[in-house]
């Protein structure tokens, strides 16, 4: 064989093994970036379940919270509490006197523990706080009397630290009564001189 021949073989096995290792490199790189990406990829999946994981466990907290307040206002003040399309109806044994729009004294506790449920449970939310009187009187002095009534409830419960501009109040006269007929010092005339709160929860 010729030098000359020689001198090409030897080069193209140079180059061929030159070829070779740029090649192993370029692999051997390749699967390390691959496998640096799968190692973030992994550790930003973990850190995202950690996370979720983390948020179902304080909702699991909150709610239990929720159905303890709930459960609260039911047995130590007797609120009849209920689902309605808006969101939450509470009913709350807060009442008046007859022809009288003044919070009584003795609702305080119980309004005091309304207004701290929706600020602890349902920030941001709107709360309607619905006023009603018994059937005696006009229909139209009944409607103004209940409103009075529900502004009262209104301004008691935002002087309780609820956001004034989430609260609004309306008046339903001699609607919906409780106890049918009854009013001033009638057994039940109470019952439907009162007011209602509804919670529009999303």
């Amino acid at each position: 064989m010729s030098l000359t021949i020689r001198t090409v073989t030897v080069c193209a096995v140079g180059m061929l093994s030159l070829s070779a290792c740029a090649t192993r490199g370029a692999l051997r790189r390749g699967l390390d970036q691959e496998r640096t990406a799968r190692v973030m990829s992994d550790s930003a999946q973990a850190a995202q379940l950690a996370s979720q994981q983390g948020q179902l466990t304080q909702q699991a907290a909150d709610l239990a919270s929720l159905k303890s307040d709930l459960a609260a206002l039911r047995t130590e003040f007797g609120a009849k509490i209920s689902e309605v399309a808006e969101g939450m109806k509470f009913a709350l044994p807060v009442h008046f006197a007859y022809d009288d729009a003044t919070v009584r004294t003795e609702d305080g506790p119980a309004l005091d523990r309304f207004a701290s449920v929706v600020q602890k449970h349902y920030p941001g939310a709107k709360v309607t706080v619905e006023g009603f009187a018994d059937p005696a009187g006009t229909k139209q002095y009944n409607l103004a009397l209940s409103q009075r009534r529900a502004d009262a409830v209104r301004e008691y419960i935002n002087g309780k630290g609820i956001d004034p501009s989430l609260v609004s109040a309306v008046g339903y006269g001699k609607s919906r009564l409780v106890v049918k007929d009854a009013s001033r010092d009638m057994p039940g005339a109470e019952m439907n001189r009162r007011v209602v709160f509804v919670i529009e929860t999303p």
